[in-house]
């Protein structure tokens, strides 16, 4: 899809009557009020892929890459309908808020969020970073719920193919490789976890833990740590299934 197209389907979906970006329901709005109040009772919990590749964080995911979520997010990163941000990133939120809680550190502890980068050739069709376009939704929302939090962006995504079609192996030698370090950024960042803030790396989906394992592994070579990782939705892998990246 062009970038007029995704701007006129974000435009049409704040002034047309359309479907439902989760079950397909006609009528008003991005979402029809099951959707919504089904995605409202998501409770994040811990996950894990298996196995889980070398230097992969604590995991907390939302749902599982199914059903209304799987939707929502296939219709807001891939079918360009942008006002799913603000629901998508409000959902982020709390599940990063459960996923901290989870892990330990007391309310109230600065959070440092870390949205995995798109590569540019993705950002361009998706008319932005749709990840950073979620953190930045999220952090608004924390703080509003007095959990200070920041965003930082230490990372930018070096060019390379689509791995849904590659195996575990495959994914874990493409991310090795994915990210450049912006070596002020992260110096940045090291100050700030070194007084008390707590790095959370963000990312859509899970899948086998590749991304979000070489994107941790990128900050504690500059001595950041990454304690916790928060996605949306974890894939359930089955034999000879295509999987999205992640």
């Amino acid at each position: 899809m062009t970038w007029l197209g995704q701007t006129w389907t974000g435009l049409a979906d704040l002034v047309l009557p359309g479907t439902c970006a989760g079950c397909g329901a006609g009528g008003p709005g991005a979402l029809c009020a099951n959707c919504t109040r089904l995605l409202r009772g998501l409770r994040a919990h811990p996950v894990r892929p298996t196995p889980a590749p070398p230097g992969l964080p604590g995991c907390v995911a939302l749902g599982g890459y199914e059903g209304a979520l799987r939707e929502v997010l296939l219709a807001y990163k891939e079918r360009g309908r942008h006002t799913l941000a603000r629901t998508l990133g409000d959902l982020l939120a709390s599940a990063v808020a459960a996923g901290v809680r989870l892990a330990g550190p007391p309310a109230g502890t600065p959070l440092l969020l870390v949205p995995v980068p798109d590569t540019a050739a993705a950002a361009r069709d998706r008319y932005g970073d749709h990840m950073l376009r979620l953190a930045r939704r999220a952090a608004v929302r924390l703080n509003a719920a007095g959990w200070p939090a920041g965003l930082a962006t230490p990372l930018s995504a070096r060019p390379r193919a689509d791995s849904a079609h590659l195996d575990r192996a495959g994914r874990a030698d493409a991310a090795a490789g994915a990210f450049a370090p912006r070596t002020r950024e992260l110096a940045r960042m090291a100050e700030v976890a070194a007084r008390g803030a707590v790095v959370v790396a963000l990312d859509d989906i899970l899948t086998t833990g590749a991304t979000l394992a070489a994107v941790a592994g990128r900050l504690r070579a500059s001595g950041v740590p990454v304690p916790l990782a928060v996605v949306l939705a974890a894939t359930r892998r089955r034999a000879g299934s295509r999987t999205p990246s992640g």
